[in-house]
């Protein structure tokens, strides 16, 4: 009888962890989670009860209502083609690196190192950027409801706040993989039951609610660029795009599909399905809650007040609209749901650094990729809250564009977490799609694929990512933009700071040191005793 050094003949070995050993790992991660769990947490890290409010004022100050009832809609479309490429390539390749293995072994070491470490800054940005819209939520959660917490206000309470929602994230973690998974089912639910009731709550409440033709056509600029124009060329080109954000920001985090595939049962069809069916169901409910909200919105004096909720978002709308009482109960709803948002966060960025310093990418790695008894990186997940609150330390200072009798506070180090976020993961996103779409018919594809149609989707996907995250790095204010006479620093979105330099420090260490050792991922399983996979 022939011998084989296969890793994945093994015949004790089920489907996955076979497949898991002929890409070269052993099944360390406990494979606990089903199909609609690894959906779960994809959905959840969406989150649309998350980011289609604390990035409205994004969308709704950067054109109005038509930058909300049209971008959405227009870049879910291109968001959902780029998830179809993913979905190919998590069917082929279904490990915890995902993202960073697949432009590994399309295009060798150095692709794999700028897509890890970009994947990586990316997952951290928006564990951060959920945690500290999170504690904003509950602050106005509280705050709705007691006057005098109201009085209190400081953007100190709000970062400690920040603080408690990384710790409990971290400890819910650290503590139970299998929890995590109970977590993200209930999120699911949460998620459709809460966006529901307030949609419901949006409609019959308000006494009144805008015409069709405010929320389809209405536009306006509070940008502060171009003296507030909305027909000038730059309006369109420029100023809207600004606003993609609330919609690029809203539905990212889906490679969390990716990062826990080793730890889903039937992962080369499951993770795929979970990874573009969370876009398409987040892209149509926050579609429908954004719209809702948009015609919620209240009138002043017979006129939209578009001012009123430009400076106070969407808490603005729901308590002009809803009452004190039941605008608490939809920002509780929100919060809560963010909460669930941040630990799927905090478990994505976990299994990625875990996998990242399983092929010693990372400094420290052996340190990493520990696992304690009950097989969580937990090491890792403590180095992700604590990453995460250092690069939101910014939001401690006020940025206030308004004046002390009508303030108008900017979120900038916000926005700027946020873009980092979307920049970072949609950059590291695009390599491996790119790579993929070059191999063209050589590539390898698994059991769910897009057969010929990647030939058109994967260079507009490309596209699509490096377009939006351009306009991301751009200055959210005038105050932000380099020798102006409003030039301040507190205004500055640092997104292109911190992503330039992240690719400038990428490159020199692989320059100077990376490219003699780091040869992409090394392989857990002895090719002589597969059986090791087990």
């Amino acid at each position: 009888m022939a011998v084989t050094n296969d890793p994945g003949a093994d015949p004790h070995l089920d489907a996955d962890a076979k497949r898991l050993a002929e890409l070269g790992y052993k099944q360390d991660l406990k494979r606990s989670w089903s199909s609609f769990s690894n959906f779960a947490i994809s959905f959840s890290i969406i989150s649309i009860l998350a980011g289609c409010f604390t990035n409205f004022g994004a969308g709704f100050n950067n054109g109005g209502p038509i930058s909300i009832s049209w971008s959405w809609p227009i870049l879910s479309v291109f968001i959902l083609i780029i998830g179809f490429t993913m979905s190919e390539l998590v069917s082929s390749y279904p490990t915890s690196g995902g993202i960073y293995w697949w432009a590994s072994k399309l295009g060798g070491p150095r692709a794999g190192f700028y897509t890890g470490w970009l994947n990586l800054v990316g997952l951290v940005a928006v564990t951060a950027g959920v945690a500290y819209g999170c504690a904003t939520f509950i602050d106005l959660t509280i705050s709705t409801w007691s006057e005098g917490y109201a009085a209190d206000y400081s953007l100190t309470r709000v970062f400690l706040t920040f603080l408690v929602v990384l710790v409990f994230t971290a400890v819910v973690n650290i503590f139970s993989g299998h929890l995590m998974a109970i977590m993200n089912n209930i999120s699911v639910w949460w998620h459709v039951f809460g966006a529901a009731l307030i949609v419901v709550l949006l409609v019959v409440v308000p006494d009144e609610h805008q015409s069709i033709g405010y929320v389809f056509t209405e536009r306006f600029n509070n940008s502060g660029f171009g003296d507030g124009s909305t027909s000038s060329l730059g309006f369109f080109l420029a100023i809207i795009p600004f606003g993609f954000l609330l919609t690029q920001y809203t539905i990212t985090g889906f490679d969390a599909s990716v990062h826990l595939s080793e730890e889903t049962q039937g992962a080369s069809q499951g993770a795929a399905q979970g990874l573009w069916k969370s876009i398409a169901y987040s892209a149509i409910g926050g579609y429908v809650l954004l719209l809702a909200v948009v015609f919620a919105i209240p009138s002043v004096n017979g006129a939209p007040d578009n001012a009123g909720v430009g400076a106070g978002g969407v808490a603005y709308v729901f308590v002009s609209s809803l009452g004190s009482t039941k605008a608490g109960l939809v920002l509780f709803i929100s919060a809560t749901a963010q909460v669930f948002c941040a630990t799927a966060c905090m478990t994505s960025a976990s299994r990625m650094l875990y996998a990242f310093s399983r092929d010693g990418a990372v400094p420290g790695s052996r340190h990493w990729q520990q696992l304690t008894a009950s097989r969580v990186p937990a090491r890792a997940v403590l180095l992700v809250a604590a990453v995460s609150a250092i690069v939101t330390a910014p939001a401690l200072i006020e940025v206030n564009l308004g004046t002390a009798e009508a303030p108008l506070i900017i979120p900038v180090a916000f926005y700027a977490v946020t873009s980092i976020a979307v920049i970072g993961l949609y950059l590291s996103f695009a390599i491996p799609i790119f790579l993929r779409w070059r191999h063209g018919e050589k590539f390898e594809v698994g059991p769910w694929n897009n057969g010929a149609k990647y030939k058109w989707m994967n260079p507009l996907a490309v596209a699509e990512i490096v377009i939006v995250s351009i306009y991301l790095m751009m200055p959210f204010v005038p105050g932000a933009v380099p020798f102006s006479d409003d030039f301040e620093w507190k205004f500055v979105n640092y997104a292109p700071i911190v992503t330039l330099g992240i690719l400038l420090g990428i490159t020199v260490w692989w320059q100077v040191s990376a490219k003699n050792w780091f040869k992409g991922p090394i392989r857990t399983v002895d090719e002589a005793d597969p059986a090791g996979a087990l």
